[in-house]
């Protein structure tokens, strides 16, 4: 890859294909920063531990590699899992047309689908990396607690199947 090079990733909500973000960074760039980006992207606080995972369904999210997770940086990651802020999104991009899964906050489990759409050249005095376009309002990060009510589930992920969980109710 050319190295003033840059990457189109499309990060939409998963279940929501309607719902994106068309962000353009350079390839040589880390995953921690596509991560901060995407989240920014979003208007979330980047306050949470996350990652990306080759497997793109919820039996296949934790168990098929490769997997790059916040924790391989801070030493407390489960075998096989890599750095995401070593790897860099070329090296995790490979090509056009690749997608992962970016699972943002275990607990409120926000998930998006993050695709290769494009490649390009960097543009001098251009601040990289930048949103170039976006579709659908985001939802809150944290919704208030007016809206959710006593009796609203909270949901999380069964981390041996990778399946959503409903608690209460």
């Amino acid at each position: 890859m050319k190295p003033k090079a840059t990457l189109i990733l499309r990060a939409s909500l998963d279940g929501e294909k309607s719902l994106y973000r068309d962000i353009e960074i350079s390839a040589s760039q880390s995953l921690y920063v596509l991560a901060e980006a995407i989240v920014m992207a979003f208007g979330f606080d980047f306050d949470h531990a996350f990652g990306f995972y080759s497997g793109l369904t919820p039996t296949q999210l934790m168990r098929k590699n490769p997997r790059y997770e916040l924790f391989g940086d801070m030493g407390d990651a489960s075998p096989g899992v890599v750095s995401v802020k070593k790897t860099k999104i070329s090296q995790a991009f490979p090509a056009t047309g690749h997608a992962m899964m970016f699972l943002f906050d275990y607990g409120d489990d926000w998930r998006f689908h993050v695709k290769l759409t494009a490649t390009g050249t960097q543009l001098p005095k251009v601040r990289y990396p930048r949103v170039i376009a976006t579709a659908g309002a985001a939802p809150p990060q944290y919704p208030d607690a007016d809206d959710i009510g006593d009796d609203a589930p909270t949901f999380g992920v069964d981390p041996v199947t990778g399946k959503r969980i409903t608690f209460g109710r």
